[in-house]
């Protein structure tokens, strides 16, 4: 356990596993603990979520919310295997309900068919491109201005309006959490500080940084050295060596499934 105070951010599904007895997938998912309130964050991409909640003790039907950073089946298909005895809220952006996603798989198209149906179906959702306030203190972010000169804020050439992310005050500064930060995360950060109108403390989870789109690593870290953070954990989806590169330049542990973060 990776342990800093009385926030509590659970690692529900990440690419890898903090030990045996967790399982790990490619995407991501996290409950956090805030304000007395309970948010889920994503729900990666199968019902790995929901194993490793249980295996951690994790009532998921005490979940007061939960928020989508955007529409990609690695954060949202985990949905497809939810055992909510109530109807819980979701909050996302508008495009998560519209998306067609044109591919030549047939299995994924029906499979953004199938968690349309089910958002529709089994959860009150509530859609916005603003900011919107979860419980005192804690955000989701919205659509992410692009004002970094050097993130593409894009996945591949899909502009992910979507994408987005939570934000939550703490007396010793702003937690971002991110799921994918297809917007970029220093993108993310910067809209992060505007509306917690506080310095950053932690950025945690998903940077986007895969070899195919040649992302920012070194204008990243450079970004991240000047805000002086204190806590920066990338994960998801995030190369192995950019990951090395993070951890060397910040000293910050790997973590993963299973993982508990307090703040």
């Amino acid at each position: 356990m990776f342990s800093l105070g009385p926030m509590e951010i659970q690692l529900l599904c990440e690419n890898s596993a903090s030990g045996l007895v967790w399982q790990a997938e490619w995407g991501f998912s996290a409950l956090i603990k805030y304000n007395n309130q309970k948010i889920l964050f994503d729900t990666g991409y199968s019902d790995v979520w929901i194993r490793n909640a249980k295996i951690a003790g994790i009532d998921l039907n005490d979940i007061d919310v939960v928020a989508l950073s955007h529409f990609h089946d690695d954060h949202t298909r985990g949905l497809l295997s939810h055992q909510f005895k109530a109807r819980k809220t979701i909050v996302c952006h508008p495009r998560v309900l519209t998306e067609a996603y044109d591919s030549d798989d047939a299995q994924a198209m029906q499979d953004y068919r199938d968690i349309r149906a089910t958002l529709n179906k089994d959860f009150l959702v509530k859609t916005s491109r603003a900011p919107v306030e979860l419980t005192a203190g804690a955000f989701f972010l919205g659509e992410i201005p692009r004002v970094t000169p050097f993130e593409r804020g894009m996945s591949f050439e899909d502009p992910m309006e979507d994408d987005t992310a939570l934000a939550f005050k703490t007396d010793k500064g702003a937690v971002v959490i991110a799921g994918c930060a297809h917007a970029g995360i220093c993108n993310i950060a910067t809209h992060a500080k505007k509306i917690t109108g506080q310095n950053l403390h932690a950025v945690i989870g998903g940077f986007h940084m895969m070899k195919a789109e040649i992302p920012p690593v070194d204008e990243t870290i450079d970004w991240f050295h000047k805000e002086n953070i204190e806590l920066l954990l990338p994960m998801h989806c995030v190369e192995f060596e950019y990951l090395a590169r993070f951890h060397a330049a910040f000293a910050m542990p790997k973590l993963g499934a299973g993982d508990v973060i307090k703040i």
